[in-house]
């Protein structure tokens, strides 16, 4: 009975070390990918504040006097810096600390929030193309045509053929209009994309060989529509499982041999990859998605879209929904590798918009 119970307690104790090593586990990974999400929206937060409004950017903070014994002219460190600096530490004790505070929660359920923001972010994007498609569209036909001085007067007319004005005016409060839109309908129709793409091209092919007619702004448009398809459609395939693999070893693979592979790629491939995206565009005032936005960057047809600048803008769209869709798909394979409750269910079944 003795040695019996010594065995008891033996179990239960390699049981407890066991239980809380998948605890803090699961603990780090959650903090990993949490932390991966939450950095990428500040990363570009602090991206508009550095180069929109001025701000000193974070690594100014290592060019104060005290610091790698560099002794800038100013002397010390702007307290703007430090807010910066202080959003990335603090965002992460923060989640350290609601990660540990939550420790029954699993790694599906942070898995589904950040498909529902990945979802979130598509969605706004998609109506805000089409909504900006379809307006800047219609002002520049009225433009080319001569219309919109009879309409809104020669003063608000010769604004909007300002590519600063029609940006801020005209394109970000349609951008606000399509954050709300996607708060409230989670129904995202890429087909509907799709069409709208064929009919727009349709109407160019008719204009031009049946009525000899055609402006800037009707190719723009397709255009405009076709990159927003192809870059925003990415994490959405992403999300319902749709993305076509290069199958030679995959189809083998058991159950947990798949969860593994996607696992090492969402982690050394995929998050990489959005991540020199981000930076490579964002790190300096002239990069390559910057420089565009900045300057809102058009066509040099003076009737055309003025979208070009948005253009650049969907690169960005596309790093950072793929990214927290590759956090969220990290989370529901490691959950697979865990066998978390819920890790029977198929992976799109709780990565919907």
């Amino acid at each position: 009975m003795t040695h019996g119970a010594e065995e008891t307690a033996s179990d239960a104790g390699n049981a407890h070390v066991s239980g809380h090593t998948h605890g803090l586990v699961v603990g780090l990974i959650r903090i990993f990918a949490l932390t991966m999400t939450v950095w990428a929206l500040i990363f570009v937060v602090n991206n508009v504040l550095n180069f929109w409004f001025d701000w000193p950017g974070t690594l100014s903070i290592f060019g104060a006097a005290g610091l790698f014994g560099q002794n800038p002219a100013d002397g010390g460190i702007p307290p703007l810096a430090w807010v910066q600096f202080l959003s990335y530490t603090g965002s992460l004790v923060a989640i350290a600390l609601i990660v540990t505070r939550t420790p029954m929660r699993t790694l599906h359920a942070d898995s589904e929030m950040l498909g529902a923001w990945a979802g979130y972010i598509i969605r706004a994007a998609f109506w805000a193309v089409l909504l900006i498609g379809l307006v800047d569209g219609f002002i520049s036909f009225l433009r080319v045509e001569g219309f919109i001085v009879v309409i809104v007067g020669q003063e608000l007319a010769e604004q909007l053929g300002r590519p600063t004005f029609r940006g801020q005016y005209v394109h970000y409060p349609l951008i606000i209009v399509a954050l709300v839109i996607a708060r409230f309908n989670h129904n995202l129709g890429f087909h509907w994309l799709a069409v709208l793409i064929v009919a727009a091209e349709l109407l160019i092919v008719i204009a031009r060989f049946v009525f000899s007619y055609e402006q800037a702004f009707m190719s723009d448009l397709v255009r405009f529509w076709y990159g927003a398809l192809f870059l925003f459609a990415s994490p959405y395939t992403l999300i319902k499982e749709g993305h076509v693999r290069v199958d030679i070893l995959y189809a083998g693979f058991s159950r947990h041999g798949r969860a593994l592979s996607n696992a090492i790629g969402c982690a050394f491939l995929g998050l990489p990859l959005c991540w020199t995206i981000i930076t490579l565009g964002l790190w300096g005032k002239a990069n390559a998605i910057n420089g565009p936005l900045l300057s809102f960057e058009v066509t040099q047809s003076g009737f055309g879209l003025y979208i070009k600048y948005l253009l650049a803008g969907f690169l960005l769209i596309f790093a950072i929904s793929m990214l927290v869709q590759f956090m969220s798909y990290l989370l529901s394979n490691i959950a697979t590798l865990l066998s978390e409750p819920g890790h029977e269910q198929d992976l799109e079944e709780h990565a919907t918009f």
